[in-house]
This record gives structure tokens, sequence and C-alpha cells, in this order.
């Protein structure tokens, strides 16, 4: 697979404006990992005016639940779980300055409207492939609520991470304008709308 390019987290406005949809990257540096009850916590901790355990300016959240991790290795299997489950805390958390997620799955309108106005990225981790994706990930350490057990929120040190843009900052969504590339007309003459 041939990667438009590099991206090195924490991200910058500039790094986030210059990916398009459908750019497959490779992603080195840190990477938070987050799920449904993370995400509760996080907006709880918020709207409880208590500071959070990390930083989220410039951050990327992985929408992953880390599998048992097998002996000699960093980590388990690390694929990602569906997005959209995140979607009510999204606004929230890209106002506080997070500036990109990774998942898989569609988003709702309000979490892409909250993408363009902060200038945040969506990039999608191939399913299916958790074990290839695992041997990204040199280092994994619990940050955050290690009562929540695979749910917990983890700090990944990556390198060459492999992802691809879904939703840009600019609003373009890989899941609306992937299948009109393919899709033909009755004379048989691909991308017909």
């Amino acid at each position: 697979m041939k990667y438009a390019g590099r991206i090195v987290t924490p991200l910058t406005d500039k790094a986030a404006l210059s990916l398009r949809s459908g750019d497959k990257v490779l992603i080195s540096g840190i990477i938070f990992t987050g799920r449904d009850a993370a995400h509760r916590r996080i907006a709880d901790s918020i709207g409880g005016n208590r500071p959070l355990p990390f930083d989220l300016n410039g951050q990327v959240i992985y929408y992953v639940g880390p599998s048992p991790t097998p002996p000699g290795k960093t980590c388990g299997s690390a694929g990602p779980t569906t997005s959209g489950r995140m979607d009510p805390f999204t606004p929230l958390l890209l106002d506080l300055g997070l500036k990109g997620m990774i998942g898989k799955g569609t988003r709702s309108a309000e979490a892409i409207e909250a993408m363009v106005r902060n200038k945040a990225v969506y990039l999608g981790a191939v399913g299916g492939t958790a074990a290839l994706i695992s041997k990204s990930i040199t280092r994994m350490e619990i940050v955050a609520w290690p009562e929540l057990g695979p749910e917990a929120v983890f700090r990944m040190r990556v390198e060459d991470f492999p992802v691809v843009v879904l939703i840009d900052a600019y609003g373009k969504n890989l899941y609306e304008t992937g299948p009109r590339q393919y899709r033909r007309d009755p004379a048989g003459r691909p991308g017909a709308e």
C-alpha cells in the first residue's frame, strides 16, 4: 500500500489541514486510547471542573479496546471499534483541543461539524487487522481510570501506525465520496451520481 505521507503527534492545525479524505498516512508519536466508558469519565471530569489526567490539546484518540498482552509483547490485538458511540462526546473533546480520532464507521453530522470548526480529522484503522496494527505499537501504559480494565485510557507510543483519512478537516467524507467513485451509470460508465 502506498502512503501519502507521515504525521507526528501531537497534531498541529497545519498538519491536520494538510490531510485530505482518502489519504493513507503513517502516524508516529503518542496516541491515547478511549472508548465509551473513558469518554463518559472525561465528560464527567470536565462537567465537574476536575482536571483531566492527560492533556487533550493536539492529541489523537484511538477508539480501541486492547486485548490481553501475550508474554513478551507490547500489547495484544488492537483493532478499532465503532466510532459513532463516541459521537455524543466528540464535540466537547474537539472544542477542548483534540485534533484526531481513529476508529471505524460513520460519524454524526454534529461530530463532523465540530471537526471542521476545530480543524480536526477522523482517521480509519482497518478492522480485521488488529494483530498487524499492534506491531506499530512500541509502548503502552495506563494513564487514567485503571479500574475500567480494557476501557481505561492508555498512552501508546506508535511508529508508522497505518491509517486512512476518512473525514478531513474540511468535512470531506470518504464514506460519501468513495461509493460515488465506483458507482456506475446505466451505460456502465464509472463515477455516476
